[in-house]
């Protein structure tokens, strides 16, 4: 297949999917259907019309500041500019205007309507020529929604042996160089030369490009083109939103420098997995066990924990849910604890270190929200307790348990040998305080065919 071959098979897939086809020069000032000058690399008039229609209640110039707040770039970092972008998108633009009575009123005009996907608007355009300062550019394939250039889809030829994946990588970074403006607003860049393709953001270096391997989640696919794969597994209108919304974090690295992250394959369908199996276990006939995930060492169990999380505080089912993530070392809740304090902008709160059993007690007394670390053994009885008191019995209380196959998890009885009492594993504790509860395992180790104690607490596996 030609480079060009390449480029129509990706667009009759994308078409197939619901995105609108536009040729690159159709919509620039010499086409048919003009839509932008090609300095201008935002779709005016679709994502004007898109916060028309999205936030109805909301006056003129209140929508055309929001639409100067997107498109302007105020800082000199490429990624600084990407990230503020990026919050505006997710949380909307925060805007003030005068009501009839005349007082001032704040409101948040929203960009993208992420609960009705097809309310918005998916265009994608091949060819795009963008002009900045010297530099004259045309990346194969542009994804828009409402207006905005959120992907960037660079194909090579596989037969040509100089033209492949790196080769389209490192097109990509020219691009950010010379085109710096069109990776304003780029949420995820795509590699392919027809057969493999691989997926990132601006900041993924080469190694970090990956590959998307399942189409729906069940299965990985091995007959299909993985740009096809890459394209219907993680292209749909549907997906790509909740890949922008709940699946794409910042995090600041060695000297402050920012990192945008976004989730691989396995990450994304197995934090969807968990979020659905505990729905059904916090629901009122639920067993209140939501299962136990496996991530392999090295295959992000830390992000995964904190996608999952995000999803849960965003979920309208559980109504403002109290999150416990537990651990069974201090060195261990200190690491996750500081991973989920980096990517706060997606928990949409900040989360508390429970430092003592009483500070565990106390946070867990709150009627809703809140993301609480602590460790297990901060759920053991104070020495004149035999049990302990129930600290909520609310049903959207959710306990993420970390390498949950470790034996401190359990919920048998034994007798102490310094005193012959009777005292439990800290499982039996947590259900005493926390009735209502559901439970999930995240674990980097398989759990053994003979532990029985860890499906007893959790579950059965979500995925493998």
């Amino acid at each position: 297949m030609t480079e060009s071959q390449i480029e129509q098979y990706a667009l009759d897939i994308l078409s197939n999917l619901g995105w609108q086809i536009l040729h690159g020069p159709d919509i620039g000032p010499d086409g048919a259907a003009v839509e932008r000058d090609l300095r201008q690399v935002v779709l005016p008039e679709r994502l004007y019309n898109a916060l028309v229609r999205l936030n109805p209640h909301i006056p003129e110039p209140a929508l055309n500041e929001a639409m100067r707040r997107l498109t302007q770039i105020s800082k000199p970092s490429l990624v600084e500019n990407n990230h503020d972008f990026h919050q505006l998108l997710v949380v909307g633009v925060p805007v003030q205007y005068r009501v009839s009575s005349g007082e001032t009123k704040h409101d948040i005009v929203r960009v993208v309507d992420f609960t009705s996907p097809h309310n918005n608007d998916f265009a994608a355009v091949n060819q795009l020529t963008v002009l900045q300062g010297d530099y004259n550019r045309r990346p194969d394939i542009v994804l828009f929604v409402n207006g905005l250039p959120l992907v960037v889809i660079e194909l090579k030829n596989a037969a040509d042996t100089k033209a492949d994946l790196v080769a389209a990588y490192q097109q990509i970074q020219t691009y950010k160089r010379e085109i710096s403006d069109l990776f304003r607003f780029n949420e995820l860049c795509v590699t392919s030369d027809g057969l493999e393709a691989e997926m990132g953001t601006i900041t993924s270096p080469l190694e970090r490009m990956m590959p998307w391997k399942t189409i729906d989640g069940e299965k990985e696919v091995g007959n299909v083109p993985m740009l096809e794969v890459l394209l219907r597994g993680a292209c749909t209108p549907e997906r790509l939103l909740d890949m922008v919304q709940n699946f794409i974090v910042f995090e600041r690295g060695d000297g402050d420098k920012l990192i945008k992250k976004v989730a691989a394959y396995h990450q994304y369908w197995v934090v969807n997995k968990a979020l659905e199996r505990t729905l059904a276990a916090s629901s009122e006939r639920g067993d209140q066990r939501a299962g136990v995930v496996w991530h392999t060492q090295g295959s992000g169990k830390s992000l995964s924990m904190v996608f999952y999380t995000g999803k849960l505080m965003k979920s309208r089912d559980l109504h403002n849910p109290t999150i416990v993530v537990v651990t069974d070392r201090n060195d261990l809740d200190g690491q996750l604890f500081g991973t989920f304090s980096a990517c706060r902008e997606l928990l949409g709160e900040d989360p508390k270190q429970a430092n003592s059993r009483s500070e565990l007690r106390k946070l867990l007394q709150r009627q809703a929200g809140g993301i609480i670390f602590t460790t297990i053994q901060k759920f053991s009885p104070e020495d004149e307790e035999d049990s302990l008191p129930i600290l909520t019995d609310r049903r959207n209380v959710i306990v993420m348990a970390d390498e949950a196959h470790r034996s401190q998890y359990g919920l048998k009885a034994h007798v102490r040998a310094s005193d012959a009492q009777l005292v439990y594993g800290y499982a039996k504790y947590m259900r005493d305080a926390l009735p209502g509860a559901s439970y999930i395992g995240f674990t980097g180790t398989p759990i053994e065919t003979d532990d029985k104690s860890t499906p007893a607490v959790f579950g059965d596996y979500i995925d493998i």
